[in-house]
Order: structure tokens, then C-alpha cells, then sequence
């Protein structure tokens, strides 16, 4: 990726920053099988990359229950997911180097994520990574949340870079969608159980970690 084309790198969270994506599944899991929902641990990889919010309208879709209550539901899983976040989370392999990459090259580094400002609170104060960071996006309060581009779009305004000089760094397909309808180029890191799979010709470049990231930003 030449230097020359590209000012911004933006991350997504969950699944690149953090190892979250066991710690959101568990939760949901949870929480959703107290309501009396018929769904294993592995079914809940079917909404990775979603808003918490859209994750758990998917379900309500397919196994409705009584007194319906998205906020409550979805609040549930969020405190759930961030208490777990702050006591054993840990971050992905590379995320200091890939950020120190990025600042070397004078590159600016953003953030673009489904999830709510409460996870990403946790996230930042668990890393100790918010000073790096030039502009943080949530998906939380748009209308749509990834695969739709707005929050990349709003992460690259408020770095005022345009979406076309951003590399955008992800784990899932709804978050690739996302990132490739907002113009951006793309690196995916999906989770090795995954890595394997046709989909991920979607994105620009397929990276086993973010330890090959400084390394892409060099070519």
C-alpha cells in the first residue's frame, strides 16, 4: 500500500483490536438463552460484526419471545461483554506494533466500530490505547450500523481525510461490506477458523495478524 496514497488507517474494535468476539458471543449466548431461546454458543457467529442492537432484532426475527425489549436486551449483553472485557480482556496480536507503524508514518489512526461507547471505554482503558487514537466512531447512535459505510464515512470526516486515502482494518464480512461501500481500501484479519474461506476475496489484502501490518504499509 503506497504511503503516498494513503493518510488514514482506520480500525475496527472487536476481533482486531481486542480478542472480544469470544467474550460477545458468550454474553449473548447468556443472555439470550434465559429468554428461552434455542441457540448454541456457535450460532451466535452468524451476527458477528453487528450492532448489538441488530443482533438482537436477528434473533427476535427467527425465535421471537414475549415482552420484547431490544434496549433492555441489548444493555444486558453490553454489561455483560464489558465487565468481561475489563477484567480478563487481552489484545490481539500486534496491536501495539501496527499503531506505533501507523505513527512512524505520520499516518493518522481512527476508529470505526458497531459497538457502544461503553465497550469502547473498556476497550481503550483495558489497552491503554485512547491517546493514539485521532478519531473514535461509533455505530451506536446512526440509524444503520456496519454493513451500511456510515460510521467509516463519519470516522474519515471527523479525521478529515478522504475515504478513498483510508485503509480500513477488519475481522468480519459485514464490517468489510461496510468498509468497501465507503470507498476504502481493505485489509481483513479474520479469525484463523475462518481464514480459509472464499468471502474474504472481498477485501484488498488478507493478513494472518497485525504484526504483517507495519510490514503492508511499507510495499
Amino acid at each position: 500500500m503506497s504511503q503516498m496514497h494513503l493518510s488514514a488507517v482506520i480500525f475496527d474494535m472487536d476481533g482486531v483490536l481486542i480478542d472480544s468476539e469470544p467474550s460477545w458471543q458468550a454474553a449473548e449466548y447468556k443472555v439470550l438463552s434465559q429468554l428461552g431461546l434455542p441457540i448454541s454458543l456457535s450460532n451466535t457467529e452468524q451476527t458477528t460484526g453487528l450492532r448489538i442492537d441488530q443482533v438482537v432484532a436477528y434473533w427476535y426475527e427467527r425465535h421471537p419471545w414475549a415482552d420484547y425489549d431490544n434496549q433492555a436486551t441489548s444493555d444486558a449483553i453490553v454489561q455483560q461483554v464489558a465487565s468481561e472485557i475489563l477484567r480478563s480482556g487481552a489484545a490481539m496480536p500486534g496491536v501495539h506494533r501496527a499503531l506505533e507503524a501507523c505513527q512512524q508514518r505520520g499516518i493518522k489512526i481512527g476508529l470505526a466500530t458497531s459497538s457502544p461507547q461503553e465497550l469502547i471505554d473498556a476497550v481503550m482503558q483495558k489497552l491503554a490505547i485512547a491517546e493514539l487514537f485521532d478519531a473514535i466512531e461509533s455505530a451506536e447512535a446512526l440509524s444503520l450500523g456496519k454493513p451500511h459505510p456510515e460510521v467509516y464515512l463519519n470516522c474519515a470526516k471527523a479525521l478529515n481525510v478522504s475515504p478513498s486515502q483510508c485503509l480500513a482494518v477488519e475481522d468480519s464480512f459485514n464490517g468489510l461490506i461496510a468498509a468497501r461501500a465507503a470507498n476504502m481500501h481493505t485489509v481483513v484479519i479474520p479469525a484463523s477458523h475462518e481464514a480459509s474461506l472464499a468471502r474474504w476475496a472481498a477485501a484488498h489484502q488478507q493478513l494472518g495478524s497485525l504484526d504483517e501490518l507495519a510490514d503492508y504499509l511499507a510495499r
